[in-house]
């Protein structure tokens, strides 16, 4: 039985782009979007840094141009990685802000605030963006709220989700749980076929955002939402596709005026932000013109750029997902004539190119428009949300049972990964695996414990180790190995040497190259302090306002 919470409780979607609140409204039957201070319903997932004052969302967005070196975006592609990672690396070519290596090679974020250096973790950004939403809905709400519900790319590891979870507590939130994102938009499509009477269907889920791509196979049937299967690139979206634009119109700019703009963050901005408004223009028009006054040193520049052209660029990035989304199909061992419903998710999934790609590959089926890509995330873990409060009244009952997406296992003699926990293994799980000494007289088993599908333990993800202390005994002493993999997907490995009653155990959390406890606390009170300087900053408007009435 799934622990209960008191108090309001919202779904949030972080995106690497765009972030989503939403709220399940009993008198309706039906969860609620939220919009913004604009009047949105989505907001963009940027934080700025000026001189005396911090935006946050659209109002970071729109002044990233004049501000690129203080204006964060892609927190999302940072989280729970390190430094030193490679696709790290990549993307710190294409950001206009600066990113070094800070403690256990967690990449860090500079910022020049109030006259002075910052340096911020993603998480602390993502916490900045979470707090956004929060306050949109407390003012929808007109109370306050602790209780929250986040969305995670289901392909995210262990650390990148209990980053995210951080982020969350940072934010002032109680996270209840982390639900994965193709999971919660099929919780939406579910809903609204059950009032369309639908008993049972095999539905497939493609979620291709802005930052991340996700797929998953879903059985629907009454009240139980079963994923059988999911796989998944966390570094694959939208972004992507505008960094292409980006580098064809910097290469066109060079051809037309022979200058090199790559080097100027300002030009570069001007230019990411038109070549993210043409994509869109593309998914509805065979043209996007592309039309900047004085992009640099004067020069202006003018460009159209055709359907087919963004499709070439592109095309490398578009056969990826295919070849995900086929080895989904192999995970969970069924054929795509199985599947009763194609679920388009993520904003990136209304190319065109995407979408015949798709519907060819499904022999032309029907893809399902009738949710908002946009939205079905967040109404989905709005809906979780709901599932886990005691105040919330007319909820639906639902039973929802997810799969982990990477392989869990221990190291063992001669640098070999055994697997305990295959992907794709229904979650809450519990397996115990017996192990056994390999010298004479051993003191101690040491436990490795690794996420991913190499065969060789050193080239997956190192989540945590510690030694268990053992009887002296011959080689081929007795030790169980449990994993335990709870409803957030967070783990728990346990090992016990039954003789002589030695028991140690792990929970792969903060003390595991993420934020400590005291780093958290610390982030939670720079949080409040940065509330206030907004708070004086907008009292101040409003005296210099109502002075000018």
């Amino acid at each position: 039985m799934a622990k209960k919470y008191k108090g309001p409780a919202i779904g949030i979607d972080l995106g690497t782009t765009y972030s989503c609140a939403a709220v399940w409204q009993g008198q309706n039957n039906r969860a609620e979007i939220i919009h913004n201070d604009q009047g949105n319903r989505i907001t963009p997932s940027f934080v700025a840094f000026t001189t005396d004052l911090r935006l946050i969302g659209d109002a970071a967005k729109n002044q990233a141009s004049r501000n690129p070196g203080n204006t964060i975006f892609d927190a999302k592609r940072l989280i729970g990685r390190k430094y030193s990672d490679s696709v790290i690396q990549d993307d710190i070519q294409l950001w206009p802000f600066k990113v070094v290596a800070g403690t256990d090679d967690n990449p860090q974020i500079i910022v020049q605030y109030m006259g002075e250096e910052k340096r911020l973790c993603a998480e602390e950004i993502s916490s900045i963006v979470l707090t956004k939403m929060r306050e949109i809905a407390e003012k929808f709400l007109e109370s306050p709220i602790k209780n929250a519900v986040i969305t995670v790319p289901a392909y995210f590891n262990d650390s990148q989700r209990k980053a995210t979870k951080d982020a969350g507590a940072i934010a002032g939130l109680n996270v209840m749980r982390i639900i994965n994102e193709p999971t919660a938009a099929a919780l939406a499509y579910g809903l609204q076929k059950r009032k369309s009477n639908v008993e049972k269907r095999n539905v497939f889920i493609f979620d291709l955002g802005g930052g991340t791509f996700d797929v998953s196979i879903l059985k629907l049937k009454g009240d139980s939402f079963e994923v059988k299967a999911t796989s998944g690139d966390t570094h694959l979206g939208g972004e992507d596709f505008d960094n292409r634009m980006v580098s064809y119109l910097v290469k066109e700019f060079k051809r037309k005026n022979t200058v090199d703009i790559s080097g100027n963050p300002k030009a570069l901005r001007k230019l990411r932000n038109a070549a993210e408004k043409a994509k869109r223009t593309l998914s509805f028009d065979l043209e996007a013109i592309i039309d900047i006054d004085a992009l640099y040193q004067g020069i202006d520049f003018a460009l159209s750029v055709s359907r087919a052209k963004f499709e070439q660029l592109n095309m490398d990035l578009f056969e990826k997902c295919l070849e995900i989304v086929k080895s989904c199909f192999s995970d969970a061992k069924m054929d795509k004539s199985s599947i009763d419903d194609v679920v388009l998710v993520g904003g990136s999934s209304r190319i065109p190119k995407v979408q015949q790609l798709l519907h060819e590959f499904f022999e032309g089926k029907e893809l399902c428009s009738s949710i908002n890509p946009d939205e079905a995330v967040a109404y989905g873990a709005a809906v979780q949300a709901a599932l886990l409060s005691e105040d919330v009244n007319n909820v639906p009952k639902l039973e929802l049972q997810d799969v982990t997406p990477l392989s869990l296992g221990k190291a063992v003699v001669g640098d070999v990964m055994t697997v305990v926990i295959p992907r794709n293994t229904s979650i809450p799980v519990k397996i115990t695996k017996e192990f056994f000494t390999i010298e004479d007289n051993q003191s101690a088993a040491e436990i490795k414990v690794y996420e991913g599908e190499r065969m060789i333990a050193s080239e997956n993800n190192l989540l945590g180790l510690f030694n268990l202390p053992i009887r002296r005994a011959p080689r081929g002493l007795t030790v169980q190995v449990c994993f335990t993999i709870d409803a957030d997907g967070i783990l728990n490995v346990s090992a016990e040497e039954e003789s002589s009653g030695n028991k140690k155990d792990i929970t792969i959390t903060n003390e595991n190259g993420r934020l400590s406890c005291e780093e958290i606390e610390r982030m939670i009170k720079e949080a409040e302090h940065f509330k206030s300087e907004d708070m004086k900053h907008m009292e101040k408007v409003r005296a210099m306002n109502a002075l000018n009435i």
